[in-house]
């Protein structure tokens, strides 16, 4: 976290947020895969760490170290191509987001510090007693209720913030100001989104999903082509 200054001198307190480049490595369609949506490759990974089944999905685009989806209308969807970039220009100041991400993970806890009980009292028979959660439910049920709160693991799942305000863009380094704090440790992974236009980068001419499935298809060829060489010989 850091913090902003408004025109008028207010401090305003912001997380700063690396966003991007985020890569296009697959579109879905309603006709093919029965809902829109479009997936990200983000961050970098070691060649030697990624297998075949991912090496091949990727189709050279990058070596990601994350992959995520997002719910996108069809129309939305029909102006992306594989290999398109999308970078921190997709918001603008004043946009509201919603924030997805990770809290951080607090092991195993009890009632006091999980659900905020107050505890028993220091006197009349309490004797280590203090921090415990009391009775669990009737003996009549002779079981515990779903739902009753009780010790257990504590963060480490993944929550959602909304209605963010995006103080200020970053272009040259891909960042994002965020006003207010974002779940999760830092070097978590959060997932931005809002409504709008996607906004995308190509630096070179993008693959469309057609020629996508084509390329897979000749590449399939190939492949068959070269074992039928194989037996041959």
């Amino acid at each position: 976290m850091t913090q902003k200054f408004a025109p008028d001198g207010a401090v305003i307190p912001v997380t700063k947020v690396i966003a991007g480049p985020c890569v296009v490595v697959q579109i879905k369609t309603e006709k093919n895969d029965g809902y829109s949506a479009v997936q990200l490759g983000f961050g970098l990974k070691k060649s030697k760490n990624i297998n075949k089944p991912q090496t091949g999905h990727l189709k050279k685009l990058g070596n990601f170290r994350y992959l995520r989806e997002f719910r996108i209308p069809e129309a939305e969807a029909a102006k992306l191509a594989l290999g398109s970039k999308i970078t921190s220009q997709v918001f603008q100041s004043g946009d509201m987001v919603k924030v997805t991400g990770l809290s951080k993970g607090k092991g195993f806890q009890g009632v006091v510090r999980r659900h905020g009980f107050h505890g028993s009292p220091a006197t009349h028979g309490h004797k280590d007693q203090l921090r415990m959660p009391g009775s669990i439910g009737a003996g009549g049920n002779q079981h515990v209720l779903k739902g009753r709160r009780m010790p257990g693991q504590m963060g480490d799942s993944q929550v959602t913030v909304l209605n963010l305000e995006v103080v200020e863009i970053n272009p040259e380094n891909n960042e994002i100001f965020v006003k207010g704090a974002l779940p999760g440790a830092r070097n978590n992974l959060l997932l931005l989104a809002g409504d709008g236009e996607i906004v995308i980068e190509t630096e070179a001419p993008a693959m469309t999903a057609e020629k996508a499935e084509e390329s897979m298809l000749n590449d399939d060829k190939k492949t068959l082509e070269h074992e039928n060489i194989k037996t041959n010989h």
